[in-house]
């Protein structure tokens, strides 16, 4: 009797289990492979931990729904009802109608002053991420703050209209800039000290950037790309939270998997594929049942044979397994996808819970993502998700052996939904429906 194939997805968080979910619900597919979903930590999840602080449920990883209007998560989280709970949770209201911005010393600054900087960065970002039109139309902006934008883009440009590799950060000083030769006739502040109004400008536009860092996971926004910032999307309307935890959307994924599937505690050490394009003798209904060509190595000493992996670790997880001698890959991954691995950035965003009473408590957690670095693009990111052995379009190319044996899945690999958990469920999703085109599923 042949074997059925067997896919291996790595990692038990996001996008790992929407491509299981999905291809083991497909028409006809949960009785056409071997499905096994592999976690090294003793929890499904990943970057999704809902947890528990004083009470409350809070979120030690991944926390917002990026915009309700088509996100797939919100329509999961609605479905299920986990948009209402009695329990109070991790819920961010935004800013106040009237909030208060204070300088050191104790100065309270006057709206006066901090408007108008705030509308400046506020069109500046709109402006980079494509949003603001020539007439000031889109961002809540007007002519004035589109024509200081121009300008501080034409600084970084390389030639027409190229934006070579100019950073936000460098793009929203040069605004600010722009902004002061404008306004050269603003008289100057009293009631503040020894600060002048420029210096106090400039506090109020720093304290937007380091807003701005929170949202990108960047350390630094000169380190951000200002090109690829204009291909990141989000869907409208309001950002929320989810009440009853992020984690329930998680555990509705997994409930449709068989017991079994997901196996916990199992660490990946090496992963051996056969990059060389052998030609197969007999393959029929595209699976040749004579091998499976990945080998996958655990920390526990154990191994397991599979058809197809999909691999959804993080970036960090990828950088440090091709780094040098890590040995993560055998053989190691193409050039092509290590440098755009390398090229990629990566960074933390740090959130701190706070009990306000006598005997305060305090509970650290942090979230890693990725962002397109400067000398990066949106094409790495899409370079990130190409499958391996990589193949052509010819018949020839076509005809190797083992297709498919390595995948890349997670938000990482979503050109214009990264660093967001639904386009970690769009990858998973695209991964599943690669492995069941191929297998000529139907209703696909």
């Amino acid at each position: 009797m042949a074997k059925k194939p067997r896919i291996v997805i790595i990692g038990a968080g996001m996008a790992g289990l929407t491509a299981a979910n999905k291809l083991y619900t497909s028409t006809s597919s949960n009785d056409l492979f071997e499905l096994v979903v592999v976690e090294g930590g003793d929890r499904i999840g990943g970057r999704i931990n809902t947890s528990e602080f004083c009470g409350d449920r809070i979120e030690m990883g991944a926390t917002w729904i990026h915009g309700i209007g088509g996100s797939p998560v919100h329509q999961i989280a609605r479905e299920i009802h986990a948009l209402e709970s009695d329990q109070p949770w991790e819920c961010m209201d935004g800013f106040s109608d009237e909030p208060m911005t204070i300088a050191e010393g104790g100065f309270e600054l006057n709206a006066s002053i901090v408007d108008p900087i705030s509308t400046l960065f506020n069109n500046l970002m709109d402006f980079a991420q494509g949003k603001l039109a020539q007439d000031g139309a889109g961002g809540g902006g007007n002519a004035f703050y589109y024509n200081i934008a121009a300008k501080a883009a034409s600084k970084g440009c390389a030639s027409d209209s190229v934006f070579g590799n100019q950073s936000v950060g460098a793009f929203l000083r040069q605004g600010l800039g722009a902004y002061w030769d404008s306004c050269k006739d603003h008289e100057e502040l009293s009631g503040y000290g020894k600060r002048s109004r420029k210096l106090l400008e400039e506090a109020i536009f720093a304290m937007h950037e380091n807003t701005q860092r929170t949202y990108t996971s960047a350390g630094d926004l000169f380190n951000l790309d200002f090109e690829a910032e204009r291909e990141y999307r989000m869907f409208p309307r309001e950002e929320i939270t989810i009440s009853k935890g992020y984690l329930s959307v998680i555990e509705h994924l997994a409930s449709v998997l068989p017991p079994g599937v997901i196996q916990l505690g199992l660490k990946v050490t090496t992963i051996e594929w056969q990059p060389e394009n052998h030609k197969s003798k007999e393959i029929q209904n595209g699976y040749d049942s004579s091998s499976r060509p990945v080998k996958l190595h655990f920390c526990d000493g154990s191994v397991m044979l599979a058809d197809h992996v999909i691999i959804t670790v993080s970036l960090g997880v990828l950088k440090a397994g091709t780094g040098q001698d890590s040995g993560m890959f055998n053989p190691p991954l193409p050039s092509f996808k290590t440098e755009a691995i390398s090229r990629l950035g990566y960074g933390v965003v740090n959130k701190l819970f706070l009990q306000w009473s006598p005997n305060g408590n305090n509970r650290n957690a942090n979230d890693k993502d990725n962002y397109v670095a400067v000398g990066s693009s949106g094409a790495d990111l899409d370079t990130m998700a190409e499958p391996l052995p990589k193949t052509g379009s010819s018949e020839l190319d076509r005809g190797v052996d083992h297709p498919l044996q390595i995948l890349f899945a997670g938000e990482a690999t979503h050109r214009t939904h990264y660093s967001t958990t639904h386009g970690a469920y769009f990858s998973g999703l695209r991964e599943a429906s690669r492995l069941l085109q191929h297998y000529h599923c139907h209703g696909v």
